[in-house]
C-alpha cells in the first residue's frame, strides 16, 4: 500500500474507489502531476472517473495537508504527495518539470530578524529554476 494511501487511512479519510485511484495515481517520489495528467492516468485504472471527481479529490487532499499544490509561472498547478518531507522544488524553465530537492542549511534560519519586518515566520517555500538536462 503506498504512503499516501497509509496516511490516509490513518486520518479516517473515506476511500471510495476515485479518492483510492487518484492517491494511488499521486504515489512516489518526483510525482509532480497536473490534475489533467492525474485526470488521465485515473481513467486508465478506472475509466469512469470523472474529471470533476478528480479536481475535487485533488482539492481535498490539498485541504487536508496531505498533498501540496505546486503552482508554477505561466503553468498548471502540479501535486505533490510528498507533503509531509520537507523540501523545496526545482523547476525546469523549458520544459516544467519539477523535483524534489532537500538543500542543507535552514532557509527560514537564514533569514536575519531586520527582514521579518515583525512577523512571526512559520515556514519557507523555496523554488529553484533552471534547465533540466534535456532542455539545456
Amino acid at each position: 500500500m503506498s504512503d499516501l494511501l497509509q496516511r490516509l487511512r490513518g486520518r479516517g479519510w473515506r476511500l471510495t474507489s476515485q479518492r483510492r485511484v487518484v492517491a494511488e495515481v499521486l504515489d512516489g517520489d518526483h510525482v509532480h502531476l497536473t490534475a489533467d495528467e492525474v485526470h488521465v492516468r485515473a481513467a486508465a485504472r478506472l475509466p469512469e472517473i470523472s474529471r470533476a471527481t478528480v479536481y475535487n479529490t485533488l482539492g481535498e487532499l490539498v485541504a487536508l495537508g496531505e498533498v501540496l499544490e505546486v503552482s508554477t509561472v505561466g503553468r498548471a498547478k502540479r501535486y505533490d504527495p510528498n507533503a509531509r518531507r520537507p523540501h523545496q522544488h526545482l523547476v525546469c524553465s523549458g520544459c516544467g518539470t519539477v523535483r524534489d530537492v532537500h538543500p542543507s542549511g535552514d532557509a527560514l534560519g537564514d533569514l536575519p530578524e531586520s527582514e521579518r519586518f515583525g512577523f512571526t515566520v512559520g515556514s519557507v517555500e523555496m523554488t529553484y529554476r533552471g534547465l533540466c538536462p534535456a532542455c539545456a
